[in-house]
């Protein structure tokens, strides 16, 4: 394969995801901030991180995380103030890091001055901002469950038969995409912020823009007598002429870096990531929630296999890169840590965590690595529901208990499923709160295993898994030959036993073979050519006669040794 792949900043970048509130307290609030993620700034740099991707930190009174926005021109003084994130944009410039953010437009908070004012006055212009109908006498208009559980219509307060629809908590009401005053509104904002210097946007829920409102009661697919809403929100018809405007009024102008949160079918992506499309790229789930059902209940867990895993990995790398552009990632904050996802509770360890990285850092698209995922953070068991956080952790410990589970039982699942697995302090040191803030009450329980796992250590350990993560990084750096072929290469699946996944990367006259054994015992990969060990995480055997044999969880990274004739 020749290089005939357009080369963009945004595809030559190594992501690095933020989640604020826990990554560094600077002020001793036991929250994390602004000004915390400046002074760690250098660490991000060393670690060969280019874009950093932040979470919510608008103004929101915080009841989902900060995707419930009050204000999209405002700081939330929890993390500081605009002059901080002004400070952030130009300190991480300098060092060469481009910043993203999240990009809510899906819905607000209901703290939002517009749905205030479409509250006080329904005769007024910000009525028709939200989506507001009328029940069917005194109920719901439908039985929707929203995202986070329970009815996706709430009730008006002191209008009697009035409610508003929210496909997530009933304090993040649905904006109205069909007025052209709110797609205005929310087009003027991406372009103040781009305008700032902000490198792009990691944009959320964005294929429930458009809503097809149906009354009555549907069969329900719960036992809580609702059905999911996605069927009538997700990637309904004419949102796509919605999307290509906000991309050509505001993302194309700054040549800015853009996400979706987007399961996208298959015979669309390519209007969705091709060379017009309407983003730069997509996440997708297919690999990362395979161990839940699609109804996305966290406590019915799916009994996936390997070859499954192995199967949805390669359609959707295939799929992608001949439509357009991949983002790649195991973790983020709405997933819980991919050792405890992935891997077994006896083989989660440091080998099989290098194993990860190989896997999904030398896939075909821009990688995302979530916070503390580099060095190897875990789940956190907690004592009780009430420890828990989030707020779609209480809803699916309420439906796994409505379900016939017992509390322990359902608690259980909290643990291998909950999104605060992945929101817990970062830990940066064996000191107290691992490092993450020198006062005694934080907002989240810092996970007890950061006396074994954190920064300090790794970065004094040559074999940890944090420099090993910085070893795969620089294989994308300027200053790697292999630089090319790992980010643009072609990626070719090789054929191997149901528990190895092995591809290809290709592009001119450079080859890389990437080896993943999933699994706990010896396996073999047989292929012609000859190659040399770039990168394993195990001592592996000589290779004889085109015989790859892999110890136990292997993940290794070869390059093919050129004939000289």
């Amino acid at each position: 394969m020749k290089l005939t792949e357009a080369k963009e900043w945004w595809k030559e970048s190594v992501v690095y995801q933020i989640y604020p509130r826990s990554f560094q307290d600077s002020n001793g609030d036991g929250i994390g901030d602004i000004r915390g993620i400046i002074e760690r700034l250098p660490y991000l740099a060393d670690l060969g991180i280019n874009v950093v991707w932040l979470c919510p930190v608008y103004k929101s009174p915080m009841d989902d995380g900060g995707y419930d926005i009050s204000d999209y021109y405002q700081i939330d003084p929890m993390f500081g103030t605009m002059d901080d994130m002004d400070e952030l944009i130009g300190k991480a410039g300098e060092l060469g890091i481009k910043i993203l953010m999240d990009l809510v437009v899906n819905h607000t908070s209901d703290e939002h001055e517009w749905f205030q004012k479409a509250l006080a006055n329904p005769k007024s212009k910000y009525r028709d901002y939200y989506i507001f109908r009328e029940g069917i006498n005194g109920n719901p208009p439908n039985n929707w469950r929203s995202y986070f559980g329970g009815s996706a219509w709430e009730p008006v307060p002191s209008e009697s038969n009035m409610f508003y629809l929210h496909a997530f908590s009933k304090k993040q009401p649905d904006l109205n995409w069909e007025n052209i005053a709110v797609r205005n509104e929310c087009i003027q904002m991406i372009n103040w912020w781009l305008e700032k210097g902000l490198g792009g946007f990691r944009i959320d829920a964005i294929l429930n823009l458009k809503k097809r409102i149906e009354y009555g009661v549907f069969p329900a697919d719960g036992e809580d007598g609702l059905v999911f809403i996605g069927h009538w929100i997700l990637n309904q018809p004419g949102i796509e002429e919605w999307l290509n405007e906000i991309d050509e009024l505001t993302f194309k102008k700054h040549n800015a870096f853009t996400v979706a949160e987007a399961d996208v079918p298959e015979e669309r992506l390519s209007e969705y990531i091709g060379k017009n499309g309407h983003f730069r790229m997509v996440f997708d789930f297919s690999y990362t929630d395979i161990d839940t059902p699609e109804t996305g209940e966290w406590f019915k867990q799916s009994k996936w296999t390997v070859k499954e895993l192995k199967d949805k990995i390669m359609i959707n790398e295939l799929i992608t890169q001949r439509n357009g552009w991949g983002a790649k990632y195991l973790e983020n904050h709405d997933q819980p840590r991919s050792i405890n996802k992935y891997l077994p509770q006896e083989y989660q360890d440091d080998r099989s965590k290098k194993m990860l990285a190989v896997l999904f850092m030398m896939l075909h698209g821009t990688p995302f690595i979530y916070q503390g995922q580099e060095i190897g953070m875990s789940n956190i068991r907690m004592d009780s529901i009430t420890d828990y956080n989030d707020i779609a952790t209480h809803d699916q410990y309420r439906r796994a208990l409505l379900s016939g589970m017992s509390p322990d039982e359902a608690l259980e699942g909290m643990y291998r499923r909950s999104r605060d697995n992945s929101r817990t302090p970062m830990q940066w040191t064996n000191q107290k709160n691992a490092g993450f803030s020198n006062t005694d009450e934080i907002w989240l329980k810092a996970n007890p295993n950061y006396h074994e796992i954190n920064v300090e250590q790794e970065q004094m350990d040559e074999t940890s898994v944090l420099n090993f993560y910085k070893k795969l990084i620089h294989l994308r750096s300027d200053f790697s030959k292999y630089k090319e072929v790992t980010i643009y290469g072609e990626l070719v699946p090789v054929e191997s036993s149901d528990a190895v996944i092995a591809y290809k990367r290709i592009i001119d006259d450079k080859e890389l073979l990437i080896v993943v054994n999933f699994s706990d015992a010896e396996d073999q990969l047989f292929t012609e050519g000859c190659y040399e060990q770039i990168i394993a995480n195990v001592e592996l055997p000589k290779i004889v006669e085109n015989k790859f044999i892999l110890p136990a969880y292997t993940g290794a990274v070869f390059s093919k040794i050129l004939e000289v004739e």
